[in-house]
Parts: structure tokens; sequence; C-alpha cells
């Protein structure tokens, strides 16, 4: 390779990078065309290592050898912890899930969800419903959306077929104890996700 080319090369190489921290440290093969690369070149590119695929239509630099939270945060900005995840980030579980369970809505793209690394647990939710309930948690060294407690307790009684009996029953107990639990808006919750029934069943009694 020529000295002009090697030049030109290492222009783009810095072009990419600064282009990548711009936008968390990932990037589209379509942001990538409009940095003058084409299929080939992007080929090249992973090849050899400058680049490296993280998942379907997505590159990164080194992106991989960032801690798994901060990964998960930056992959899926717009998703919400729930769940199991939910439950340990909100302090009720103290063992994080092997998956990260998350919901999004139900029109993103499931191929989002195609990569071996992190593991992670997909929740398809209307978009009306998806940020019913929200705040924001600390996670790695960055922030994600996350339910708040009684909207959390109202997922996992609707999906409590998806949970250990002994993590629900722990759930349930940890929300019982909680100083701050707001019963009015739980009830909401019951409404909107339709478990009102069970809310009033598995936690009502003990009130």
């Amino acid at each position: 390779m020529g000295e002009g080319q090697q030049e030109k090369r290492n222009a783009l190489i810095e072009k990419i990078q600064a282009e990548m921290e711009r936008n968390g440290g990932l990037l589209r093969t379509s942001q990538l065309y409009e940095l003058d690369m084409d299929y080939r070149k992007i080929q090249k590119f992973v090849e050899e290592g400058i680049l490296e695929r993280v998942k379907n239509g997505c590159y990164g630099m080194g992106f991989s050898n960032q801690p798994e939270e901060d990964m998960v945060a930056e992959l899926f900005s717009d998703g919400v912890l729930c769940m199991e995840s939910a439950l340990y980030y909100q302090g009720y579980i103290t063992v994080r899930p092997a998956y990260w369970h998350i919901a999004v809505d139900k029109n993103t793209s499931k191929s989002r969800f195609k990569m071996e690394y992190p593991l992670v647990q997909p929740y398809y939710a209307e978009p009306e419903v998806l940020k019913l309930g929200v705040e924001k948690v600390s996670v790695g060294s960055k922030e994600m959306w996350i339910y708040n407690k009684e909207r959390m307790i109202c997922d996992c009684l609707k999906f409590e077929e998806k949970l250990e009996r002994s993590v629900m029953q722990q759930a349930i107990l940890m929300y019982l104890r909680e100083p701050e639990k707001d019963i009015q808006r739980l009830m909401e919750y019951a409404r909107e996700r339709k478990v009102t029934q069970k809310v009033q069943n598995r936690i009502g009694v003990w009130l």
C-alpha cells in the first residue's frame, strides 16, 4: 500500500472512530455508507479486526471490550428493564439474572436480538404501555429505563409462569416490606395490566 493510500486509510479509520464516539460506540451499516464506506470495505475492515460486527447491521470498534452493562444500555437505550432484571436493579433479588429481561416496542425489529452476547430476553409490549411507570436507573456507567416497583410487581404477576416460584414469592414479600409502596398506583397499573384479581389475592390480603 502506497504512502498516500495509507494516509487516506488512516484518515478514514479516524473518521469512523470519531463518528462512533458521537454515537455511543456503534454505527449502523447505513451510517458507514455515509462515511464513504461500501460493503466490500466494511467486510475488509471486519476481517482485519478494525471493525467488529456487534449484531446484524451494527458495527463497533472495541465495543465488545466494554462492560456488559454498558453494552446493554447502549444497544437497548429505548428498552425498559423488566421482570427479573427489574427485580435485580430494584434490589428485590441479589443475583443478576443470566439473561437481560428487556421490554421493547412490539413493532421493533426482531433482528436486534440476534446476537450471542449479551444474552437478552425481549418482552414485546404495546407502544402505549411500554413506558407506563418507568424511571431511570444506573446501569454500568450509563442509565436505562426501568419499571418502578408497582409496575414491576404487576408485570411479574402477569407473566408469573416465566418466573421461578421462589423468585415470585420473594418479589411479593419484598414489596410488602416496601416502606414507600404506593397501593393506589399499584391498583391503577393492575387494572392496566389486567391483573387486578391477582394483586388483590396475593398482595391485598396482607395489607
